[in-house]
């Protein structure tokens, strides 16, 4: 039987939030960038600031995540260690 989870506009909002504060992006424009990202509009719906905004957020936490992927093979090395 396959089960699908109905997250709440909130619900993406935190988890979009707590993964980009995680990889090291500013308060403030986590969360903003989680509430445009968790809206679901399209990019018409947002002003040019918005929008950049988003994608500077967005090449952070994947610089980040591509940083923390590269070395979880080193740290689960030394972890057993």
């Amino acid at each position: 039987m396959e089960r699908r989870f109905h997250a709440t506009v909130e619900d993406k909002e935190n988890i979009y939030y707590v993964e980009l504060f995680k990889r090291g992006v500013e308060y403030n424009k986590a969360a903003i960038a989680a509430k445009i990202l968790a809206s679901g509009k399209s990019d018409e719906d947002f002003t040019r600031e918005e929008i950049e905004l988003v994608n500077e957020v967005c090449e952070q936490w994947l610089a980040k995540h591509k940083q923390n992927k590269h070395l979880n093979p080193f740290l689960a090395k030394y972890k057993q260690i």
